[in-house]
């Protein structure tokens, strides 16, 4: 491949037809140029294409499994839960008929910040944004009828990770299932918490010790549950570039990992069972070329920094979640195609479970009839596209490499940027992630507000609309049943129980004893979400979140 007459030509192409110097410039989510046409040259990496190798084999740019989607198509998943624990069950029954193969739970805020229904803090929140689940029992309700040996089951949920997996953990046994047939994915991810979602709880050192403590539990007792899914997606939500996303998502994942070596694990322990949630936006190729560049980052470094032997450790699997930031309340069925799309590439790209964002996402909770097109875009396209007839269909493409290339580059050199301020956790106590996923929001923003980035039916192709009705509205009754479910199930249970494992909890997190045994034993007794948290609140302290401006 002679990269100078390639060169040449390409030179007197551009001078072929005078207009090719006149066409508007081009650029990448990252800010880089794009080039009217690509050719090898422009793939930069000597020989890369040649080098390119297989699916399935070290650095896993192609993909995580020799036959990827022609020996086991992806995953399929919606984002659900609301109202109540009750309400929960039958949308996912709902969507277990209609096709789902694996499930993804949606927790409301008081649950994801560790405060009961009851609690003077939880007051106009319960079951808005997800279900609420203080007890046990809430578990048991929403997994009622639903074999967890045959599910594969997500939960969203970060710093009391330890708690949900614990009342996972117990269902299993109540329906006579040992942890290590159970199957699922932790969120899990704290430090994204401190930089833009907000879901915190205590300071990062006893969140990571949270974190190291599941790795350490799932290792010897359920091998078979994703432990932790570190999440680049809430920071491309928040304003991330494609490159952003993965570098800091990445370095967190540094953290965690270097958090679980000095607890004394074996890196091809915990490291086959760290996943990942990324961020599917519109610029197809882009995204396509983000997902391979992640692959062979994450496998080169598991493997030459972090002496990775076992090749499960070196595979980035992840789940990719359309970009709901992208949808708009104008002309909702244009989100249709915009989802299609984005699931598109994250088919292209070789994701390993998807969920597809419903169309009326921006109005309201998504009625049945959106959440049944959701999934039959992932069927359509597995179905009848022919996009699952041979592995890696977009491998070779010279702008797909060349993209690939320009992403690999700009992901490390921002990697390195956070390491050289001693890592994730420095780098967000600074406010360093912040304050750049804030400023390239604003930059975003004033780019749609000015017409430069183009947003169909927004402001542009706008249209004359009557007020969008809200379809779906959260029972308002909602929140006073959960709080009488609540009380009414503290004033049966055992009290002295639940005051003996609480007690245990507190000893064993004064020290440095395990804490998911005495955290199951809690969860057993009925002691609630709120009550586990504040005895850790109590011990660790609650985090103060930096100052940006």
């Amino acid at each position: 491949m002679d990269q100078n007459k390639i060169k040449v030509e390409k030179a007197r192409w551009a001078q072929s037809d005078p207009g090719l110097a006149k066409l508007s410039p081009r650029h990448t989510d990252w800010g880089d140029p794009v080039e009217s046409l690509y050719t090898p040259a422009d793939v930069q990496e000597q020989d890369y294409l040649e080098q390119l190798g297989f699916p399935g084999e070290h650095p896993f740019a192609r993909g995580v499994y020799p036959s990827m989607y022609l020996g086991r198509p992806w995953t399929v998943r919606q984002y659900s839960g609301y109202d109540s624990p009750k309400d929960t069950n039958a949308r996912f029954r709902y969507l277990l008929e209609q096709g789902q193969t694996g499930l993804s739970v949606a927790f409301d805020l008081p649950t994801q910040i560790g405060y009961d229904s009851d609690h003077p803090m939880s007051a106009g929140e319960v079951g808005k944004v997800g279900v609420p689940v203080d007890t046990l029992e809430d578990m048991e309700v929403i997994f009622e009828g639903l074999p967890l040996d045959k599910l594969s089951t997500s939960m969203t949920i970060n710093a009391p990770s330890a708690i949900m997996l614990a009342m996972y953990v117990s269902i299993g046994k109540k329906q006579g299932l040992e942890p290590k047939v159970l199957r699922g994915t932790l969120q899990n991810d704290v430090l994204k918490e401190y930089t833009v979602r907000g879901t915190y709880i205590f300071p990062p050192k006893p969140s990571i010790r949270l974190v190291t403590d599941i790795f350490a539990y799932c290792s010897n007792n359920a091998p078979r549950f994703n432990t932790i899914n570190v999440a680049g997606y809430h920071m491309r939500e928040a304003g991330c570039s494609a490159v952003q996303e993965i570098a800091f998502a990445f370095s967190n994942a540094i953290a965690y990992i270097e958090a679980g070596l000095e607890a004394g694990l074996d890196i091809d322990k915990f490291a086959p069972r760290i996943s990942w949630i990324f961020n599917t936006n519109n610029k197809i190729f882009e995204e396509v070329a983000k997902y391979r560049a992640a692959r062979r980052i994450w496998a080169e470094m598991l493997r030459d920094r972090f002496g990775a032997k076992d090749p499960r450790s070196c595979m980035l699997r992840f789940h990719t979640q359309t970009s709901g930031a992208s949808l708009t309340a104008q002309q909702p069925l244009n989100n249709v195609v915009r989802v299609a799309y984005q699931t598109l590439a994250a088919v292209l790209a070789g994701a390993q479970s998807i969920a597809a964002c419903s169309y009326d996402e921006a109005l309201s909770l998504p009625t049945e009839e959106s959440v049944r097109t959701s999934l039959r875009t992932q069927q359509i396209l597995r179905e009848e596209t022919g996009v699952t007839d041979t592995i890696d269909p977009m491998g070779g493409s010279y702008y797909l490499e060349a993209l690939t290339n320009q992403l690999y580059a700009r992901i490390k050199e921002l990697m390195a940027e956070v390491q050289e301020m001693g890592g994730a956790v420095e780098a967000i106590e600074k406010g360093f992630v912040q304050k750049e996923i804030e400023r390239r929001a604003y930059d975003i923003q004033k780019e749609v507000e000015l017409g430069e980035q183009v947003v169909v039916g927004v402001n542009k192709y706008a249209i004359e609309e009557d007020e969008q009705e809200v379809l779906v509205e959260s029972n308002p009754q909602a929140e006073q049943d959960q709080i009488q479910r609540l009380q009414a199930l503290k004033s049966r249970r055992s009290q002295d129980k639940v005051d003996g494992a609480l007690a245990a909890l507190k000893q064993n997190a004064q020290g440095d004893g395990a804490l998911m045994p005495v955290i199951i034993a809690a969860v057993e007794a009925y002691a609630s979400l709120g009550e586990i948290c504040g005895v850790l609140r109590e011990v660790f302290g609650e985090y103060q979140p930096v100052r940006t401006i």
